[in-house]
């Protein structure tokens, strides 16, 4: 059994033996509950309180709405709950994460950018403040993936950069700002996403980097925040076959498996070697790179039985919880582990103050009425934004913009779409175009649901000196879940969008959400990274694309991609 006096618990000898002494009172339903993180329910489709009083879930994952129904959410959830719950959100880049109202603090890229542990402080504690103040005790952050491989559709900007050591400090220091703000960090995705240019939503990704190459990277930054005390872990869907083969040498392809249910990757590297002893949560188990491994009613056991604690949602949540009551009822799933699963849950829950061993109340107590502060985030947010958007090349001086040079400007927006994964939504298309015009420059939009047709097939550059003097580039294409690229896509018609005439004509190209566009576009003169398409990030790059303030950003990653093309 597990040993609560140790790291991350640090439990006394009366915590444990009321852990104990919990479990023991626990009915086998209410184990099972417990090791399940279930999608945040909404009140207006389901009766909260008999939904938890049914299901007796662990905890319970929620997506962003208004505040006031969040909080109202929780509280009845928590209410209705024998054990508290987690309560959790993707707080990755700001309490946008989990309100409607919340601060968009910008990408943690964006923070990275900055080359200042302060600013991922900030944003760890903006966020982590936010979600404190609807019933959020838990944050699905901060991601300590390391972004290796440019291709990735879903890393990228989501990730502290390429440089271990950055994104090590980086996290350490968001960690520091939920902690402040009592929410506990889950740090994630184990093994480690970046290396592999497909998604895991998607299949079950891979990881190729050597055992070697895997422990002084990933390794390193998990070794260390374990021993900084991390009680949360979550495992993707991703495969690490150099190590699966260090720790099995007789292991063939066929029997690998992604993190997520790998016991070699779990029990053996992540808790034997590196010395975690506390909460494994999977990723999303609705994922394809999950269920494409085994059927579901086999995958589910064998996940507990690699060392999992908790399983993040559900496809049919009736048949997953009689799979794992089936499990335990034929012995596939055995009383010993589903309690050492439990222990480890109940043992987070008290060491994390969400429950206490006496009759005093819990640590984290959560306010009556949610106070935001956004006013007060947005400037940091700003302040951020001023340090980090990056110039990355500026080949023919077109920098300062001005309204005496480039009076009549033609304006190009690529992406802005709410279509595909889960994104931030920052839409920036109306916020540059008024804004340039505030500047006292004549825009004209290039409308792509209303092609002129003349131009595309019959104008030449002189035609289009005498429409605009400038070209104005825009890319906000976000990364996000279930989409296989995040390249630059122009209209198929004649590429009627792309700059042909930018040998000819001064172009300037701005990406809001991407810093690899000049892959696609390398022979741009001008090309800035934002990282993140929030309004501060917008009127920071207004202000220095203008001349009003230095370009201060640092890249976290390399913006030209390895290609000697892109520095022409």
């Amino acid at each position: 059994m597990i040993d609560l006096t140790k790291k991350p618990y640090h439990l006394t000898e009366k915590e444990i033996a009321y852990i104990e002494s919990k479990r023991a009172e626990m009915s086998l339903a209410e184990k099972i509950g417990q090791l399940f993180f279930v999608i945040g329910q909404d009140e207006n489709m389901v009766d909260i309180p008999a939904f938890i009083q049914k299901y007796q879930p662990g905890g319970m994952m929620y997506r962003p709405d208004h505040a006031e129904k969040i909080s109202r959410e929780l509280k009845n959830a928590q209410a209705a709950s024998k054990t508290p719950l987690f309560t959790s959100a993707n707080l990755e880049s700001g309490g946008n994460g989990i309100v409607t109202e919340g601060t968009w603090v910008g990408m943690p890229l964006q923070m990275a950018a900055t080359d200042d542990p302060e600013s991922a402080r900030t944003l760890g504690e903006i966020a982590g403040y936010e979600a404190h103040q609807v019933g959020v005790n838990m944050a699905f952050a901060p991601i300590v993936d390391i972004d290796l491989n440019f291709r990735n559709p879903i890393t990228n900007t989501r990730t502290f950069g390429s440089d271990p050591a950055r994104v090590l400090k980086m996290a350490a220091a968001q960690i520091e700002g939920f902690k402040e703000q009592q929410v506990i960090p889950v740090i994630k995705h184990f093994p480690g996403d970046g290396v592999d240019e497909r998604d895991q939503h998607l299949l079950a990704s891979v990881n190729s980097l050597t055992a070697d190459e895997w422990m002084a990277s990933y390794g390193e930054i998990y070794r260390t925040l374990i021993e900084a005390d991390i009680s949360s872990v979550m495992v993707g869907h991703i495969m690490q076959p150099a190590w699966e083969r260090k720790l099995s040498p007789e292991i063939t392809d066929q029997e690998m498996r992604p993190a997520s249910s790998s016991k070699r990757l779990i029990d053996q590297l992540l808790r034997g070697i590196l010395g975690f002893n506390g909460l494994v949560i999977t990723d999303a188990t609705p994922m394809i790179g999950y269920n494409s491994i085994l059927p579901r009613e086999q995958l589910l056991p064998e996940t507990i039985n690699a060392g999992v604690d908790m399983i993040l949602f559900n496809k049919n949540i009736d048949e997953d919880y009689a799979i794992i009551h089936q499990a335990v009822q034929n012995g596939q799933l055995s009383m010993e582990r589903l309690d050492e699963a439990v222990t480890r849950i109940l043992g987070t829950k008290l060491a994390q103050g969400l429950m206490t061993a006496d009759d005093k109340p819990a640590r984290i107590q959560v306010p009556a009425e949610p106070q935001l502060k956004t006013e007060a985030h947005t400037k940091k947010a700003a302040e951020i934004a001023k340090k980090s958007v990056t110039l990355v090349k500026d080949r023919d001086q077109l920098l300062p913009l001005t309204p005496e040079k480039y009076p009549r400007v033609r304006l190009y927006v690529l992406g802005d779409s709410d279509e595909g994964g889960f994104k931030e939504g920052g839409q920036v298309t109306g916020i540059f175009e008024t804004r340039l015009k505030e500047m006292g420059f004549e825009v004209s939009l290039f409308d792509t649901s209303r092609l002129d047709f003349h131009e595309i097939f019959e104008e030449g550059v002189a035609d289009l000196k005498e429409k605009f003097d400038l070209a104005f580039y825009v890319a906000n294409i976000e990364t996000a879940s279930n989409q296989t690229t995040a390249r630059l896509d122009w209209i198929q018609l004649m590429a009627a969008n792309a700059p042909w005439f930018m040998r000819s004509i001064p172009t300037v190209f701005v990406s809001t959400a991407n810093p690899y566009h000049l892959f696609d576009i390398p022979h741009v003169s001008t090309f800035i990274n934002a990282y993140t398409g929030n309004q501060a990030s917008i009127e920071a790059v207004l202000r220095k694309m203008t001349g009003k303030e230095a370009f201060e950003g640092i890249s976290p990653v390399d913006p030209f991609c390895g290609d000697f093309t892109t520095k022409l």
